[in-house]
């Protein structure tokens, strides 16, 4: 089930998803009145649009890029784009609405996408 082929189509629907949910959010921190953002939370939830809207683009055009040939490490570096995007946008969105700054939510995933990147340089120079 997690061949090279499935995950590289699952990376394009989560980066269309990642994309759609970030114009959706895009919207939100455009147009919601300050009272629904905590003291500085509009431009906490803006730089955590971008990073989605990036990320979710990057994982378009890694799941067309890798559709024919891959390896473990691009496969398992597109997995961690995944879940790091997840996990870093949900945790400032968190703390951009709500003020709430307990979560290791956001740190976690900004260091799973870290590292995931490194694990996808890797994967394409053994790939050359």
């Amino acid at each position: 089930m997690l061949t090279g082929p499935f995950l590289t189509r699952l990376w394009c629907i989560c980066g269309a998803l990642f994309v759609a949910t970030g114009t959706i959010m895009g919207a939100l921190t455009a147009h919601l009145p300050d009272a629904h953002f905590a003291e500085g939370g509009r431009a906490m939830a803006r730089s955590a649009m971008d990073m989605q809207m990036w990320q979710g683009i990057a994982l378009v055009a890694l799941g067309l890029g890798l559709a024919q040939r891959t390896n473990r490490l691009l496969l398992a570096g597109g997995c961690g784009v995944v879940v790091g995007t997840f996990l870093f946008c949900a945790g400032v969105y968190d703390t951009a609405f709500t003020g709430h700054h307990g979560s290791h939510i956001a740190p976690t995933g900004g260091s799973i996408l870290i590292g995931s990147w490194l694990v996808l340089a890797a994967g394409w120079m053994r790939r050359a």
